[in-house]
């Protein structure tokens, strides 16, 4: 998946990279934005790691909602700007990846990863905003081992015993999808086939790329990854644009700024002035907006209620000036000559 470094070698990781920015760059006259994201996580021994994160032997939990699906809860998503970013963080999470050395390779995968690009688009089409989100999942399966070529032991042997099991759950999930008979896919048991579950029987395309040895010493390996990756090429999914998603950080990002170019319109010249200079400091310039509205109206409502206290007392000398011109002796007692 990653290959090698140089250009001609290169993996289909890092082709698939160069693709996505080279499609955004393509698009660079077109009125439309762009927002990636990434995130990076490997499953090892069953348990689900965030190789992106500041702890990155920290156990996450899956969860599951309408509108997000399966997920990992407190992933670290990041936005990468360019395909040096993109690779920076793809370089950080593989340098802390389970790897150990096998009678079969020195560098074995100890733990199948998932690193997933995400995309969201806005554009506008006949007056109105549309935004479009999608993502791609890029999985490095760890490879099916046989303990009598590996001579895996102790921990080794353990890594191999979750392997096998995962990879067998997933055929069993592909068999499922295939067959088309059963009402039943048994997504959760394990958390790659859960993590997986959209990417296989969801709103997706799916292209699985099989490794396999020349060598007759690996006969038996290479035809169980063909009719492996055969039973996985006949499942059918008709996907669809998921148009206008409800969690779209794009769309929460336009809702910011239009909310921001309201209250500065209403706010005048000084609202733009105070937003420009909170901006310079380093402050969120909405908050700094919304809190000079607020002092405006506590400075408002102070007005008032002065203005309502001198007509109070306007109204008190004309109610005297009244009482005096009928005859009346009133006189005004202040609360200290009461008490005295």
């Amino acid at each position: 998946m990653m290959g090698l470094p140089d250009k001609e070698n290169q993996g289909i990781i890092p082709k698939a990279f160069e693709h996505v920015y080279g499609f955004i760059d393509d698009q660079a006259n077109v009125e439309k934005r762009f927002l990636v994201r990434c995130s990076y996580m490997e499953i090892y021994n069953e348990e689900i790691r965030d190789l992106l994160g500041a702890d990155p032997n920290a156990k996450l939990d899956l969860k599951e909602n309408k509108d997000k699906g399966v997920f990992a809860k407190d992933l670290t998503i990041l936005t990468v700007k360019s395909i040096a970013e993109i690779e920076r963080m793809m370089d950080k999470g593989n340098s802390l990846r389970q790897v150990g050395k096998t009678a079969m390779n020195d560098t074995s995968s100890r733990s199948h990863s998932l690193f997933t690009i995400y995309f969201e688009t806005a554009e506008t089409v006949e007056g109105k905003q549309r935004f479009k989100a999608g993502k791609l999942n890029l999985v490095d399966l760890a490879g099916s081992e046989r303990q009598s070529k590996t001579q895996a032991t102790g921990i080794r042997l353990k890594e191999a015993t979750k392997i096998n099991l995962s990879l067998s759950a997933l055929g069993n999930v592909i068999s499922a999808l295939v067959d088309g008979r059963q009402s039943h896919i048994p997504y959760r048991d394990s958390k790659l086939t859960r993590l997986l579950q959209d990417s296989l029987g969801g709103n997706t395309k799916t292209v699985m790329i099989a490794a396999i040895s020349p060598a007759d010493y690996n006969l038996d390996e290479t035809l169980s990854t063909l009719r492996y990756a055969s039973r996985a090429k006949a499942i059918k999914n008709k996907p669809r644009v998921n148009e206008d998603p409800k969690d779209a950080l794009l769309k929460q990002y336009e809702d910011e700024i239009r909310r921001l170019r309201e209250m500065l319109e209403k706010g005048g010249p000084a609202a733009a002035q105070f937003a420009s200079q909170a901006a310079a400091a380093g402050q969120n310039p909405i908050d700094a907006v919304l809190t000079m509205q607020r002092q405006a109206s506590n400075e408002s409502l102070t007005r008032e209620v002065a203005r309502r206290d001198t007509t109070k007392e306007e109204t008190a000398e004309a109610l005297l000036e009244k009482l005096q011109k009928k005859g009346k002796n009133v006189k005004i007692v202040t609360e200290e000559e009461e008490q005295n």
